[in-house]
């Protein structure tokens, strides 16, 4: 199976890189696009047919002119479809916050190995929401604080759906939650499928929303 379509804006000569030498490796991937300003990206963007457009870009917070956040807001009016992974150095609460409401679907960390990154780009184009650990438990604080917890409402889960949401919630990506549930990955997906209709969602972010309101993980 091809690679995503991914672009990369990253204002870090080093850094951009590495990483698009990690995406230019990868099986069926097609040369990955890089820009140092989101300028560049909204530009390039624009002239494109919808069909063209990448199915994942990872974008940094901290860019020249245009920074990630306003950034991420952009391209979500040009193209919507477009899932977004920032991927930072930076993780307070303000940035991940506004980079959320921006329309993010996910939050990473530089610091995270590149097959990490690699493996939350699949997830994101499979409509997931991958997060840095540490990121994922502040982003839970924060919709603690923002929505009291209904407890004990009951969705019928099954003990496999509650084992896989509690490691969405705590910020795993598929292949991780596989891994530690030692299942095999067509069947984290069917069971993520089952936790969205359940829950009447249709993606990981309102999931682990609709799981820390209503308190359905510990």
């Amino acid at each position: 199976m091809s690679a995503p379509t991914t672009w990369l804006i990253e204002d870090n000569a080093v850094f951009r890189r590495a990483t698009e030498r990690a995406l230019l490796a990868r099986p069926g991937a097609s040369t990955p696009r890089a820009f140092e300003r989101c300028e560049d990206a909204l530009a390039a963007l624009a002239a494109l047919a919808t069909e063209a457009h990448p199915a994942v870009i990872l974008l940094d917070v901290g860019l020249p002119g245009i920074d990630g956040i306003e950034g991420i807001a952009r391209i979500k009016q040009l193209a919507p479809e477009i899932s977004i992974l920032v991927l930072t150095v930076f993780e307070d609460d303000d940035k991940i916050f506004r980079a959320i409401c921006a329309g993010a679907s996910g939050y990473l960390l530089k610091s995270e190995p590149l097959r990490q990154i690699m493996a939350a780009i699949d997830e994101a184009a499979s409509g997931g929401s991958p997060m840095n650990p540490r990121v994922a438990r502040r982003v839970l604080e924060m919709f603690a604080r923002l929505a009291p917890a209904r407890k004990n409402r009951d969705y019928g889960l099954t003990p496999r759906e509650e084992s896989v949401l509690k490691l969405m919630v705590e910020g795993s990506v598929k292949k991780q939650i596989a891994d530690r549930l030692e299942l095999n990955p067509h069947t984290v997906d069917y069971t993520m499928r089952g936790i969205y209709r359940k829950l009447h969602v249709n993606c990981q972010a309102a999931a682990v929303s609709l799981a820390v309101k209503d308190g359905l993980v510990r």
